[in-house]
Order: structure tokens, then C-alpha cells, then sequence
């Protein structure tokens, strides 16, 4: 029986990859307490060939960076090339700012540092969840149309002059909270408490690195942003 009397088709899949089998098995059991269906696997190379024969199966992926063979990055990488709408956190007993920056510009949604409770564990996914669960609800055929820009809310999608943009589900969701809020300065903590919840317990470093990585796919010259401005000393603004 699944917990909470869920039944198992209803029952939010999870891949967690991890070598350490302690900290794995730790993992496991906080998230099969808190709901979730888990797969759970020990190397990159494991994790993408479970990933791989069933990519629709799987709503989120904790991947631990330092594994044996194929790093976690890597891992991060591919499944991010064959899935928009997966959420991807990153899992890292380091905390140097370059492995969080590394790993959100390879299309991960966020990234925890060893070690953490089972409380925390258990909110980041439950964060993404909602917020996945939110995008993938059919909303009427709704367009919102900003200068070159057309974001399609029933298909997810994004266009620039016709030509497509591919999109993560965060990605798609700030594009959405800037299409609504026409150059009006947003602070750093807006845009982090709309999209990633007023419980959510990372800095807000988060924020900047998904606006680097959207300028690369919408901007015409990323270092000089026509469309997502910078605020200095407060956030950002979208210009259409």
C-alpha cells in the first residue's frame, strides 16, 4: 500500500542517484516517507539508462555530483536534452559557488548542499512538484504576445519571430511572471518567492544564474539585454 492510502499510479516518481549508499538509502526513505515513488541507483551511467527507457515516468532527478564514471553534471546534462519539463536538483557535499552555477546552467531547477534534513529534502521536492504539476495543468489557449516574444501557456512553448525557444519549466515560469509584469522592476526575492515558494530556503543566487542562462536563449547579443533588464541593486525588468 502507498503511504497515505495514495495508490501507486497516482504516486509522484523520483530518480535519485547517489554512490554513497548510506546517504542514498537515507535519501530513499525520506522521500518514500513523504509520498513518493523511488528509483533509486548508485552511477551516472545507471541513472541514464533508467532515465532513458522511460523518460515520461519521472517528474523529478536528484543527482549527487561526484559520482564514479560519468559525473552528475553530465548526467544533469542529457536529461535536460531530452526533457524540458523534469525537475532537476542537484546534490553536492561541496559549497563552493561554482558547482551551484555549474549545475543551474546545465538546466538543473535547484541544489542542495550535504548535509541536509529530511525536512529540507522532502520541501525542495515537494516545491518542484507543485510548481511542475502547475505548468503541466491545461490552461484555455491562451497566448501572451511581448514585442517579438509569443509564450503559449497551453503548450508551454516560447517564440521569437515564429522560431522556437526551448524552455525548462522554471525558465517558462519567469518568462510567464515577466510577461505579466511589463517593465516593472522585480526584486531578486519577487521573482524567487513566485517561483520558487515563500518557503524556500536557498539564496537568491538562484535567480541570477536562470537570467544568464534565459538571456543566452532570448537575447540577440546576451551581454548587452534588449528585453531582460537588469535593476541594479534590486533585480530585473523585462522591456518588450
Amino acid at each position: 500500500m502507498a503511504p497515505d492510502g495514495k495508490k501507486e499510479q497516482d504516486m509522484k516518481k523520483i530518480l535519485v542517484c547517489e554512490d554513497e549508499e548510506g546517504i542514498r538509502e537515507f535519501e530513499v526513505i525520506t522521500l518514500k516517507r513523504a509520498g513518493y515513488d523511488v528509483v533509486d541507483v548508485g552511477t551516472g551511467e545507471d541513472a541514464l539508462k533508467v532515465f532513458l527507457a522511460a523518460p515520461d515516468d519521472f517528474m523529478v532527478a536528484l543527482l549527487d555530483i561526484m559520482l564514479p564514471g560519468i559525473d552528475g553534471f553530465t548526467v544533469c546534462k542529457r536529461i535536460r536534452e531530452k526533457s524540458s519539463t523534469i525537475g532537476i536538483i542537484m546534490l553536492s557535499a561541496k559549497s563552493q559557488e561554482m558547482d551551484k552555477v555549474n549545475g543551474l546552467m546545465l538546466g538543473a531547477d535547484d541544489y542542495v548542499t550535504k548535509p541536509f534534513s529530511p525536512s529540507e529534502l522532502s520541501a525542495r521536492v515537494d516545491a518542484i512538484c507543485r510548481r511542475i504539476s502547475m505548468i503541466t495543468t491545461d490552461k484555455n489557449s491562451e497566448e501572451m504576445e511581448s514585442g517579438p516574444f509569443i509564450l503559449n501557456l497551453r503548450s508551454h512553448s516560447l517564440t521569437k519571430n515564429g522560431a522556437p525557444i526551448d524552455l525548462t519549466q522554471v525558465e517558462f515560469q519567469i518568462m510567464e511572471l515577466l510577461f505579466n509584469n511589463p517593465e516593472k522592476a522585480l526584486s531578486r526575492n519577487d521573482i524567487l518567492q513566485n517561483i520558487w515558494g515563500e518557503k524556500y530556503s536557498g539564496d537568491d543566487k538562484i535567480v541570477d544564474v536562470n537570467v544568464r542562462r534565459l538571456r543566452m536563449k532570448i537575447e540577440d547579443k546576451p551581454s548587452e539585454p534588449r528585453h531582460l533588464q537588469t535593476v541594479w541593486g534590486l533585480g530585473y525588468k523585462w522591456m518588450p
